[in-house]
């Protein structure tokens, strides 16, 4: 059902929580497969995807050009892109198969809510009432995106200064869907 996407440089810190947080998504059988798209890593993050299991590879060029060559590389029809240090919270599997499964437009796709493990009801009111307003989605929010819809927007864009904050520009606000599970940052 899904491929995840993780693209790394010296993330060995920050990509165990998100793999662990991928666990359930995997015994859920959602998760087809998880590939580690490195820019070439001195520390050990090679040995932590290999230990989670992962397709690690090394490529050279900028993040854009890793994420848009493992997306070409990914086996599943549906994409999730997370930055190290993302972590999803427990629902997200749910949320996720519902999207994929239900969703009858192949033109969207979506994004996790922003917020904090067990945040106060004032906290989730503000984020809930900026996303709204129209505030962007942003990249520590996830995004899953069918492949055939990543393909047609041209991926992520290799001349962007921020590849992935283009990509959710490209995609629109009104074609984004927001999931009820959150999205939070281990760092």
């Amino acid at each position: 059902m899904l491929s995840v996407i993780i693209a790394t440089r010296d993330s060995e810190r920050a990509v165990v929580p998100t793999l662990a947080a991928l666990v359930s998504g995997a015994t859920a059988g959602i998760i087809r497969e998880v590939l580690v798209a490195d820019g070439g890593s001195s520390d050990d993050t090679a040995a932590v995807a290999e230990v989670a299991g992962c397709n690690f590879f090394v490529l050279d060029g900028t993040t854009a050009q890793r994420l848009k060559t493992a997306a070409g590389k990914a086996r599943a029809r549906w994409l999730l892109f997370l930055r190290p240090g993302t972590i999803l919270d427990a629902p997200w599997t749910g949320d996720a198969r519902r999207f994929v499964e239900l969703t009858a437009r192949p033109d969207c796709a979506a994004v996790f809510r922003r917020g904090a493990p067990m945040q106060s009801g004032l906290r989730d009111a503000l984020s809930l009432l900026a996303s709204a307003l129209g505030a962007r989605p942003r990249p520590e929010q996830g995004l899953l995106i069918a492949k055939e819809f990543y393909g047609a927007l041209g991926g992520h864009s290799e001349t962007a200064a921020d590849a992935e904050t283009d990509l959710i520009r490209r995609i629109g606000r009104r074609r984004i869907v927001r999931l009820p599970s959150i999205a939070y940052s281990a760092l």
